[in-house]
């Protein structure tokens, strides 16, 4: 058994960590030959673990495309010890717990993460998946069918389409090539046709691929590494180790022929993108000299100077990002995507001519050593001061990281880059040349001038050669732009000093109270990092007041953005994030990150405000991508378009996008100049700042947001007269009312259809939370087992709690291609009759065990400076103020009998109850679009078809709100 503990020396190597890391970290190696990374928290509150198998979607067998992934799919069903179908991920689900996985082209990694005090229950079954999994033929069909929901949802996705078109055109020979996901053409339909059984090649391939020597574990507990260790010993040994060696696929995917193209492709959605790509060495075998990173840091760069900065100034690009991609140990490429507007798509030539001018930049003015120094000392920082994430989320990385890097740098993967070499950077920027490119167009412009078809998205395109002197011809005729290296990064911080918080306050504390603002302060107690979390919601009562004030509101916070981003660009890389955004009743600034020289970017943020002017053509840019924006609304999922207008049903104070499209179409730029200092006129600024900020530095700053603001001697904000102080109001359904609307995808190649079946309960109220979510915890592994398990309606099927503004429900949510929302409508009244014998039937120990896992959810402390600080701005945003809401909901738990909850589901949920309100969103794809009309004549009665959604929400009585129902005192 080799043993390494952290900063212990096994063969001359420690496992680097972050220094402000106290968790305990130890290799071990089973007599399996599974490498193992043990990981001991005492402070956690869930445990996790990750395996990492090093076999993914290149290893599928000819003829049987998806199979690896099929297989990924397969091994949550049961097994041979725990032979209940899907019991593993109900006893995860019960305990508090989620649990995923994903196949990756050579890798396929399974994770979960648990209530602590059940780990080690859930750490078996887990094992199990790779010591005796059970795959039957009837488990094998059914599952078939939800990897092709799954395939049938990403159909309409413009980002599996171009990935899939990527890989179509390389050599047909590279596993690169394959069609990964699979379907039911592929799992089912073509191997029967050829007399192949896929349950048998399924088990063949496990039988083939899962051995122990190839994969990798992390396991995340609570107790000390020698219980850790004994665990796990007890556990995975019996994996079986034939020995395999980790499947290599050497030689490159793009033979000549694939370089040197142009191709044009049609996507689904509006708007242009242009895609620039290059296979080269994968940066991997040197990745602290990291050159990919040094490239991607330029060419992605946003400041003066920049590519971006030239092609946004000639109203050209609206994004532009750069960096590896697609890689392996034996291949890779670096990928340049930018979001073109139309004017952009009219200058492909110039824009692909500058791109290479930049290129041409570096090569001339050589690697520079003060660059590669920030870079090297920005993501230094950024290791040691990380933030705990949940366990779960830090280990798959780890998991990942095992097969790859040296053990010291499994924590550290590609996180620091540490060694400057001037000539493997050199050797990086000259493989980016013209005669190796592949340049990917998207436009819907090229709708009918393609001639080929991707087979497995369908997806329309054309392909061209282009040789090396058209683009220096491109280079040439670019148009000639100050295209220079950034400048030295002032917001890289350099004081981590920790202030000493004279307050030890536990929750937020109301520290200022002014005609114009109020301050809520919380020092950090918790996490000791040099890191701040700073919060300003602008009210102003004419934001939402009508559909032509949220589209200029809106287009407002959007230019505010674009004037900031060359400047604050360099905050942003330096660890500092910066944020306008809409929200409910006007908008906010966020700002998150190192606290040095926060001060100075919020003064810069405030003084734009204030000094906000509308520059016309940056108006026009924005206008144009929100417009295609709004236009693609029509392609979202349509379980998202059930989502949405169950939002617009119940909330007051929002506007159909049909409607704000209509106003942009009209917009000018005068309309934007004229509307913001009316905007700005009526203002109430609530405030939250928290972290390792001193309630005086706290104080000083939003003193100096209303001196700006309030106090000049024109002032640009007044305060808000009491009449309004806006309120958040949520439509009241009636009891014992069903609600229907029936509505068309609003796209009609989407064969897929979507059901939102909302139960609206109660007003916040901690007796009454507690209910409903015991009631979502005990339901919600029921509700997949029965309708994506058995039933097989939909990959897309779940059910979660809803709070608008304080009114809390219970939604339903599934997809479905196989059958229309009328059909899953009356399955979920079906579960909904199951759910109550269920309920009926449990034990009081099974009561005990889910009020416990609530329980346990619940006092799972924050991580990190912003998951604490979500939690306590959620409250004061929508006006609860109940800071205490753990712990208060957890003492109403533990005096709560399970007759209470069974009566509160009589009374709320049940069919048939007396008080229940439910309302049903029904979305017909196209294949089920002719079951509409039979559907709307079988509902049931008592019910209201609502035609007209804004007359409908006009004509009904509103819950009270916690907002705007006077202040706080000091």
């Amino acid at each position: 058994m080799a043993v390494e503990k952290l900063n212990s020396t096994v063969d001359g190597v420690e496992i680097l960590k972050p220094r402000t890391d106290n968790r305990e970290y130890r290799r071990i190696v089973l007599k399996n030959s599974l490498q193992v990374l043990l990981i001991s928290d005492p402070d956690t509150d869930k445990c996790a673990a990750s395996m990492s198998v090093s076999v993914g979607s290149f290893s599928d067998p000819q003829g049987l495309e998806g199979l690896a992934h099929f297989l990924e799919h397969m091994l949550f069903y049961a097994s041979a010890k725990y032979p209940e179908e899907d019991s593993y991920s109900k006893y995860i689900t019960e305990h508090g717990g989620s649990t995923n996985a994903y196949t990756s082209s050579e890798e396929t990694n399974y994770h979960f993460d648990v209530n602590a005090d059940c780990f080690n229950e859930a750490l078996d079954r887990f094992a199990q998946f790779f010591i005796k999994p059970l795959m039957s033929a009837d488990a094998t069909m059914r599952e078939i069918k939800a990897v092709d929901s799954e395939n049938q949802k990403n159909l309409l996705s413009d980002g599996w389409r171009m990935r899939q078109l990527q890989k179509h055109l390389s050599k047909e020979d590279h596993p690169f090539h394959k069609f990964s996901t699979g379907n039911m053409d592929t799992l089912h339909v073509r191997p029967q046709a050829k007399g192949v059984d896929t349950t048998s090649e399924l088990i063949k391939f496990y039988e083939e691929h899962y051995s122990a020597n190839i994969m990798h574990l992390v396991v995340y507990g609570k107790e000390s590494l020698d219980k850790i260790q004994d665990l796990v010993e007890g556990m995975f040994q019996e994996i079986q180790n034939t020995n395999k060696v980790i499947p290599r696929f050497p030689g490159q995917p793009c033979t000549p022929d694939h370089l040197q193209i142009l191709v044009k492709a049609v996507p689904i959605k509006q708007g242009h993108k242009l895609g620039v790509s290059w296979p080269v060495t994968p940066s991997i075998h040197h990745y602290e000299e990291a050159p990919s990173q040094y490239l991607g840091h330029l060419i992605g760069h946003e400041g003066e100077g920049s590519l971006f900065h030239a092609l946004k100034t000639l109203g050209w690009a609206t994004g532009l990002s750069a960096g590896e991609g697609d890689w392996t140990l034996d291949y890779s490429f670096f990928k340049v995507s930018i979001d073109l507007t139309d004017a952009g798509h009219e200058h492909i030539q110039d824009i692909i001519g500058l791109l290479f001018r930049y290129i041409q930049l570096l090569q001339q003015t050589g690697v520079c050593q003060w660059i590669f120094d920030e870079l090297s000392a920005i993501c230094e920082t950024k290791f040691h001061y990380q933030d705990k994430i949940p366990p779960m989320s830090y280990i798959v990385d780890i998991a990942s990281n095992m097969q790859i890097f040296p053990t010291k740098d499994w924590l550290v993967g590609l996180s620091l880059p540490s060694t400057f070499n001037s000539a493997t950077v050199q050797k990086a920027v000259d493989e980016l040349s013209p005669s190796n490119v592949r340049i990917f167009w998207e436009s819907q412009k090229f709708e009918g001038q393609t001639d080929k078809t991707e087979p497995w998205y369908n997806t329309a395109y054309s392909l061209e050669k282009i040789t090396s002197s058209t683009i220096q011809e491109w280079v040439q005729s670019a148009p000639d732009v100050n295209l220079h290296l950034p400048a030295h990064n002032v917001f890289i911080p350099t004081d981590f000093s920790l202030k000493d918080a004279k307050d030890k306050e536990t929750v937020p504390v109301l520290l200022r109270n002014s005609p114009f603002s109020r301050l809520w302060y919380k020092p950090d107690t918790m996490f000791s990092k040099p890191k701040a979390y700073f919060k300003m919601d602008f009210n102003c009562p004419l934001a939402v007041s009508s559909p032509d004030a949220a589209v200029l509101t809106d287009i407002f916070t959007r230019l505010l953005m674009d004037y900031l981003n060359e400047y604050a660009y360099y905050a942003q890389v330096a660890g500092l994030y910066y944020g306008v955004s809409l929200s409910d009743n006007g908008f906010e600034l966020t700002l998150l990150g190192y606290n040095h020289k926060l001060r100075i970017l919020l003064e810069t943020v405030i003084e734009k405000i204030a000094k906000f002017e509308v520059k016309p053509d940056r108006f026009s840019v924005i206008k144009e991508t929100v417009t295609k924006e709004y236009q693609n609304y029509k392609f979202r999922q349509p379980y998202h378009q059930a989502m949405y207008y169950c939002s617009l049903i119940l909330q007051d104070q929002t506007w159909p996008w049909t409607e704000e499209l209509d106003v942009l179409s009209h917009l000018e730029a005068e309309d934007v100049a004229k509307f913001v200092p009316m905007l700005l006129s009526r203002t109430f600024i609530e405030c939250y700042i928290a972290g390792n900020v001193e309630n005086n530095e706290a104080e000083s700053m939003v003193k100096h947001v209303e001196e700006i603001l309030f106090n000049e001697t024109k002032p640009i904000c007044r305060p808000l007269f009491p009449s309004q102080h806006l309120t958040n109001r949520v439509v009241k359904l009636e009891e014992g009312m069903k609600y229907f609307y029936h509505q068309d995808g609003s796209n009609p190649s989407d064969e897929n259809s979507a059901l939102v079946h909302y139960v609206q309960v109660h007003r916040d109220d901690f007796a009454m939370n507690i209910k409903l979510q015991l009631f979502g915890l005990v339901a919600k592994q029921a509700t997949f087992h029965q309708l994506r398990t058995v039933e097989q309606l939909g990959y897309i099927t779940a059910l979660a709690q809803r709070n608008d503004s304080g009114i809390y429900g219970v939604q339903f949510i599934i997809q479905s291609s196989v059958k229309g929302p009328g059909h899953i409508d009356s399955r979920v009244e079906s579960l909904l009759k199951n759910l109550e014998s269920k309920l009926g039937e449990m034990s009081d120990e099974e009561f005990k065990s889910n009020v416990t896992a609530l329980i346990d959810m619940k006092l799972e402390k924050h991580k990190n400076l912003k998951e604490e600080s979500r939690f306590y701005w959620r409250e004061i945003q929508s006006g609860t103020l109940k800071f205490n809401r753990k712990e208060a909901e957890v003492d109403a738990l533990r005096q709560l009998q399970k007759q209470e909850l069974i009566d509160f589901f009589d009374e709320y949920i049940k069919v048939g109850a007396a008080k229940k309100k439910s309302l049903s969103i029904r979305v017909y794809g196209s294949q089920h679009l002719k079951e509409m009309a039979s559907d709307k004549e079988e509902v049931p009665s008592p019910s209201v078809e609502i035609e007209d959604i804004v007359g409908f929400r006009k004509s009904q009585p509103l819950h009270g709100s916690f907002r705007g129902c006077g202040q706080p005192k000091l």
